[in-house]
């Protein structure tokens, strides 16, 4: 039996397992995981500036491509602390990503030594499995079994704790004969498919809602497929955007409390019947079960077993995979359909298309005010890129106003932490997805704290050349929070703004504080600011020719009015609208132009 480092054999098992990248910070106490991987080569490694900034790497990375799995690495003690926020936000949106940690040796773990610390308790609430491995002759198996947990059920991460004696013992391992373990995914029976399509005949007007678990199951065309086929419009969840494209007839809008389109909120409203498929009913979306289930009807399938009756107990649920869900729909669906035995929905989606097509369901985007505001931003991005553009995005005034405004057209072209929401994400988690596909055209958008949280990550683009256009929309506020903040009467402590004393004289950006052009060109980058609307358009073009000829990420800063207030509301009945509405054409043309 081959001998080796165990070290190495965790290495070997990521390599059949598929691992071609990791994201990290060598430290003393993962340093010879780190010889291994120096000695092998096969596993590509970008260096972090922050080790919150490699879990959220790794994030990007898996949420990318179908398959991927992002890899993180750090030394023992904050390390991992550091990288339980990018583990929890893994967990809460479904992403395996796994985290590997140095640890002190296994005779000191009691004792106090430096950076020791218990990080698979810290981490196991966050994860599929957290475990400090004490047995060197376990490694491999420890290994395998992640891989198999990320990849089984509901996916999620996992974080492996490795001691430092344990990674530098020897041990027997013959990765010739190591096979990855069978993934788990539960699949709907036939005799289920046939209830959903019995309970779906029943109904008069009939929707999907399309969750991120279809996007994980990449199973978008099945959904697409289903739909034409029985007619029925579709709602995808935030997580789930660009599971059909925004221009297809049956894409009838976004619902929710905040990341929602007033045509999406309007359609639910009206309908009798949703069939949700991967999504766990967040409250973003659903507000209050009260009024969100009023009138209508509900199943719910769902890989997860516990999320079926967690919000609202549904008429139906079911446990099983997305993507093997709607596969078997489609077949039944299409025999019902042949034989004449199963209604199509025609007349209920054009109402749907009316309903998207009404200017009393547009926003208004387009505004020629000086400071700009933000909702000619996100038109001006719309006329840029097209339906050829990956966005990413985090949370915030920013992340709400591009779900209500900007355009997606396909899966994973809307990259977006979604339940857990960590300011300072978009940087890290654009470099993971530009990692991951380098021919993607890749536009990060943020405001200005989140941007500020993380933007040290901007200096791995430059070293490692990994290039993306950044819209970062500033306001000098913590945006979100002021606009919370009104139902409490007060304006505390959410101020970014001060008078920056390096700014040449008569500078308009110099009361809005930190001079984010200097310090991304300090960090190895190129930047342009924009102050008017007219000069949007020239700003996007040549960032993407610096893009181009740098290979370095590109950040364009939009100086915004400081105050505005973007629709939101406590019920999806009830959403406030603080800006004009479409009163022409001329006023949503990129909507607008979704219909043509």
């Amino acid at each position: 039996m081959p001998k080796m480092k165990a070290a190495m054999a965790a290495v070997l098992v990521m390599e059949k397992e598929g691992v071609t990248q990791a994201f990290g910070i060598p430290g003393a106490a993962i340093n010879p995981l780190y010889a291994q991987l120096r000695e092998r080569q096969t596993i590509s490694h970008v260096l972090a500036r922050h080790v919150e900034g490699a879990s959220h790497m790794a994030e990007g990375y898996t949420r990318a491509k179908a398959g991927n799995i992002g890899v993180c690495i750090g030394t023992s003690g904050p390390a991992g602390t550091d990288m339980v926020t990018g583990l929890y936000s893994a967990s809460a949106d479904s992403i395996p990503i796994l985290c590997i940690t140095g640890q002190a040796p296994r005779a000191r773990l009691h004792k106090e030594d430096f950076q020791a610390v218990d990080i698979a308790s810290i981490a196991r609430p966050v994860t599929k499995m957290a475990t400090t491995v004490l047995e060197p002759a376990q490694v491999p198996q420890v290994f395998q079994q992640a891989f198999h947990l990320m990849r089984s059920g509901r996916p999620g991460p996992v974080l492996i704790d490795l001691p430092v004696d344990v990674q530098m013992a020897e041990i027997e391992f013959d990765i010739d004969t190591y096979e990855p373990l069978p993934v788990y995914k539960p699949a709907a029976t036939r005799k289920q498919a046939g209830k959903v399509l019995d309970l779906l005949a029943t109904a008069e007007r009939p929707l999907i809602v399309a969750g991120g678990g279809i996007i994980n199951a990449d199973a978008a065309e099945d959904l697409v497929r289903f739909a034409e086929l029985t007619g029925i419009p579709v709602i995808p969840t935030l997580m789930a955007w660009g599971a059909i494209p925004d221009d297809h007839p049956l894409m009838a809008g976004m619902c929710g409390l905040q990341t929602s389109h007033r045509y999406g909120n309007a359609t639910l409203l009206a309908s009798d019947f949703v069939l949700g498929i991967g999504n766990r009913w967040a409250n973003r979306h659903t507000g209050s079960p009260e009024v969100y289930c009023k009138g209508r009807r509900f199943i719910h399938i769902d890989i997860e077993p516990t999320q079926i009756g967690r919000v609202f107990a549904p008429d139906l649920g079911i446990v099983s995979d997305a993507g093997a869900a709607l596969r078997l729909l489609l077949e039944v669906a299409a025999e019902r359909i042949a034989a004449g035995t199963f209604p199509k929905w025609t007349g209920w989606a054009g109402d749907c298309a009316r309903r998207k097509a009404d200017l009393g369901h547009q926003r208004k985007t387009h505004f020629d005010q000086v400071p700009i505001k933000p909702q000619r931003v996100y038109q001006a991005m719309n006329e840029a890129f097209g339906r050829d553009v990956t966005y990413v995005s985090t949370i915030g005034l920013s992340q709400i106003a591009g779900a209500q405004f900007l355009h997606v057209y396909g899966p994973r072209r809307w990259i977006n932490c979604g339940q857990a929401g960590p300011l300072g994400w978009t940087v890290p988690a654009a470099l993971g997805v530009r990692a991951a596909d380098p021919q993607v055209r890749l536009v990060a958008l943020s405001g200005d704290y989140d941007f500020q949280f993380m933007l040290e990550e901007l200096a791995v683009g430059a070293q490692f050349k990994l290039p993306y256009l950044h819209v970062v929309v500033n306001n000098s506020y913590l945006g979100l929070i002021r606009q919370a903040q009104r139902g409490f009467s007060m304006d505390y402590c959410v101020q970014l703004a001060f008078d920056n004393i390096n700014s040449p004289p008569g500078d308009a950006a110099a009361s809005y504080g930190i001079d984010h052009v200097k310090v991304v060109e300090g960090l190895g980058c190129k930047a342009i600011r924009v102050q008017a609307p007219g000069e949007l358009a020239g700003a996007l073009r040549q960032a993407e020719a610096w893009m181009a000829e740098f290979q370095v990420p590109v950040v364009v800063e939009v100086l915004l009015e400081r105050v505005t207030n973007i629709a939101m509301g406590t019920e999806i009945d009830n959403i406030v609208e603080f800006e004009a509405l479409a009163a022409c054409p001329a006023d949503a043309p990129t909507s607008l132009a979704l219909l043509d």
